[in-house]
């Protein structure tokens, strides 16, 4: 007797991966996607100069081009990532936000960096540090 195999899912508008499939994909060999929705009034893109908004966005075309594990071993001060411990936070952290989340700063101009937090391919923005000393100890 034969056995018609049923077809593996594929990603479209419709079907996507089972959960499953989807825990077994490293992310750090993804490049990062980026999320705007948290980031703090206060501490916005938009608060910054000129200047640092037109670096914003020549970041995020630069890390658009990389994949995690790239911005991870890259230096912190450049294209790379730096891990903020909770405790160095001068902001309220948002209530969302449970104890076991990493935050990390990627720089956006300069040394300047925006604050937030990966989760799987997704960097969530929360704060933009344009004075450089308004969110965490340096």
């Amino acid at each position: 007797m034969m056995t018609i195999r049923k077809p593996l899912p594929k990603r479209g508008n419709r079907v996507g991966l089972s959960p499953s499939a989807e825990d077994q994909i490293d992310n750090n060999q993804l490049s990062p996607t980026f999320c705007f929705h948290y980031v703090d009034p206060e501490y916005c893109i938009t608060c910054c100069e000129k200047d640092d908004i037109v670096a914003f966005a020549q970041h995020l075309r630069k890390f658009s081009q990389m994949t995690w594990n790239d911005i991870i071993q890259a230096d912190r001060h450049k294209l790379g990532r730096e891990k903020i411990s909770r405790s160095s936070i001068k902001r309220p952290i948002p209530k969302h936000l449970t104890e076991d989340v990493t935050f990390i700063a990627l720089r956006f101009s300069g040394l300047k960096p925006m604050v937030g937090y990966q989760s799987g391919r997704t960097f969530h923005a929360i704060w933009f540090d344009r004075d450089m000393k308004s969110i965490y100890s340096h």
